[in-house]
């Protein structure tokens, strides 16, 4: 067994409160309970020897010919590790009950079933939980051999098994080890409790599979709401289901990633912390739900966000600070773990983070357009906190801030932030006029229109002839891609155009985005990182929104190609083309869900238009994109 499986080799399996990452090799390396951002219970993928581990897989030596393939039943979240061998074929699916409810829960079930389709084959059963992150020892008390709990500091670990799998202590650890021959199945059930918590029922083979339809019924329930009919469905429909495992259900709070610690290089520093909700991702997040037909999930992110505009207590002191909690709370205090040694040594292990007081003005604008978006904004409670945001932020927003990269170099007069101030100042004079709303009117569109003309006079860069990262430097960054989505200037206006030629010579390799270049604009980090995944997505939107869709369907396609086997992205790609970062990252599945649509609706428009196709040309010989023919392509 590696000590350190690649990044992308694994699936991800959750209840909507938590959520465990299994290798491919049948290891759960990754669980935190009861919440996304609780300590964790199994950790080895960010210190093998330290952090704790469940394996459960076909146990044969080693040069016995066995292969392994992993895969999601479609369109759900069952995981499923199938070991391929001479003796036969057998498999172990990994599931969490979904706990849909707007009430928290300190309980919470992972289970793992084995099963033989082929010949006869021996599994091997480990379970080594070390809580707080590996730092607290703990308890094992084995009632008998189908029943042991595992004691920790707050909480309980109750592991049992089915009929067949005798469990054995191994020092505090548990062990197992059954044969299981054709049409015969096996299971080990965890649930994670409060200290003391009640005893779970002892499982049994007819309630475990009673428990995997009802899995499975819900996840194909759930889909059918999706109102994508596109081109690429299978992977918008997995991009659905990753972010809805992202999401904490009793508040409707989006989590980053599932993970903590990963590195965007590694050996690297860059090791963040990724299982809060930051306002920007979450609010992108809306109009997209919306589109693909989850408005239930928008409306209660919505809600979570009209309380922390509400609310008065933040980290920074203004409106609203950046991240949060799943629960809103606004603290999260950064400390490093060095007892942990990293992935693959990279360190340090950051929990929490520091960039929750940085000013980012941009998350403004993230809000205001996610709560106009909705049909509830003319609601007096809701228009009175975005409104008081909006006066706040007409006083406050010509200030330098850290922009939406979290740069830890110091402040600058970003374009990206200026960009998102504007959209702030449209959406609520929209939203005031449409709604009659009381507003200060005038005060808000003199900020608008001063946003706009520095903009224009200061991001735009007249040598480069592109916008540029900010105000004194010739740089670009990809987060401007954004520009024709939020309305700032049209999708095929000349000044964009040689913007979106700009970024694609300098930031793009072969389809891959860079966010910017860090050797010319330093973020006060050392070390490089990979290109970045939800950029490549923001990347296909803009060309396809330009006109320029035989670019983006090629650049679309080959990114698809960069997901891992059960079609999940990590945070970046890395130059030999491996995943890199915290995984799996809600914000490129956000992504690709956008690109997948702006896409496909510039594709059935080109359809419609005399010699044009859905079979555009993508490709030269292998890698260089070229126009659609008949002069499709705007603005060269």
């Amino acid at each position: 067994m590696d000590r350190y499986p690649p990044i992308a080799e694994h699936g991800m399996v959750g209840d909507l409160q938590t959520a465990a990452l299994v290798s491919s090799g049948g290891t759960v390396d990754w669980w935190c309970a009861p919440r996304f951002d609780s300590p964790s219970v199994f950790a080895s993928l960010l210190d093998s020897e330290r952090g704790g581990h469940c394996r459960l897989a076909v146990d044969l030596p080693e040069g016995n010919g066995l292969t392994v393939r992993q895969l999601y039943l479609p369109d759900t979240a069952i995981l499923v590790t199938r070991f391929m061998a001479p003796g036969g074929v057998g498999e172990v699916a990994d599931l969490m009950t979904p706990v849909d409810s707007t009430a928290p829960t300190d309980r919470h079930t992972l289970l793992r079933v084995a099963r033989v389709v082929r010949g006869s084959l021996p599994f091997g059963f480990t379970c080594r939980p070390r809580f707080d992150y590996g730092r607290a020892s703990h308890t094992l008390t084995l009632d008998d051999d189908r029943s042991a709990v595992f004691r920790g500091p707050g909480t309980d670990l109750h592991l049992q098994s089915t009929t067949g799998v005798a469990l054995r202590a191994d020092g505090d650890d548990i062990t197992a080890r059954f044969t299981l021959s054709a049409g015969e199945a096996a299971a080990v059930v965890l649930t994670s409790t409060a200290s003391g918590g009640a005893v779970p029922p002892r499982p049994s083979l007819a309630g475990v599979v009673d428990t995997v339809e009802a899995c499975r019924a819900f996840w194909l329930s759930w889909l059918r709401t999706c109102t994508y009919r596109g081109r690429w469905r299978d992977m918008v429909n997995r991009s659905a289901i990753t972010l809805k495992l992202l999401t904490y259900a009793p508040t409707g709070a989006p989590i980053a990633a599932a993970t903590m610690g990963l590195p965007e290089q590694v050996g690297g520093e860059r090791n963040w912390d990724y299982r809060y909700t930051w306002v920007r991702d979450a609010s992108l997040s809306v109009r997209s739900l919306i589109d693909l037909g989850f408005e239930n999930e928008a409306h209660a992110f919505r809600r979570w966000l009209r309380d922390r505009v509400e609310a008065p207590d933040t980290a920074s002191g203004d409106p609203l600070q950046i991240m949060y909690r799943v629960d809103g709370d606004p603290h999260l205090t950064e400390e490093t773990l060095d007892h942990l040694e990293g992935y693959m040594g990279s360190r340090p292990v950051r929990v929490g983070n520091a960039a929750a007081d940085q000013l980012q003005l941009d998350i403004y604008g993230e809000v205001s357009d996610a709560l106009v978006a909705g049909r509830d904004m003319g609601a007096i409670r809701g228009w009175r906190a975005i409104s008081r945001v909006a006066d706040w932020l007409a006083a406050n927003w010509d200030r330098p801030d850290e922009g939406i990269w979290e740069t830890r170099g110091g402040r600058q007069n970003f374009t990206y932030s200026r960009l998102m101030t504007w959209v702030a100042f449209d959406r609520c004079i929209h939203a005031a006029v449409a709604h009659s709303r009381p507003a200060d009117l005038a005060r808000w569109t003199e900020a608008r229109d001063r946003v706009f003309e520095q903009i224009v006079e200061r991001g735009w860069h007249e040598k480069r002839q592109a916008f540029v990262q900010h105000y004194d430097t010739d740089v670009l960054d990809a987060s401007l891609l954004l520009m024709p989505r939020v309305g700032f200037i049209s999708p095929q206006d000349p000044a964009w155009l040689t913007t979106l030629d700009a970024m694609g010579e300098e930031l793009v390799s072969d389809s891959l985005v860079y966010r910017y270049n860090p050797a010319a604009s330093p973020d006060g980090l050392r070390g490089s990182e990979g290109t970045f995944n939800l950029c490549s997505f923001f990347y296909v939107e803009a060309l396809a929104r330009a006109g320029r869709l035989a670019q983006a369907r090629y650049a679309f396609d080959k990114m698809l190609t960069y997901a891992n086997h059960v079609g999940l992205f990590a945070e970046e790609i890395g130059p030999s083309g491996e995943q890199l970062g915290n995984f799996p990252q809600a914000f490129t599945h956000l992504a690709l869900v956008t690109a997948a649509m702006a896409l496909d609706e510039q594709l059935s428009e080109a359809q419609t238009r005399p010699g044009s196709g859905d079979d555009l040309p993508v490709a030269q010989g292998f890698a260089v994109p070229v126009p659609p023919a008949g002069g499709g392509e705007a603005g060269g």
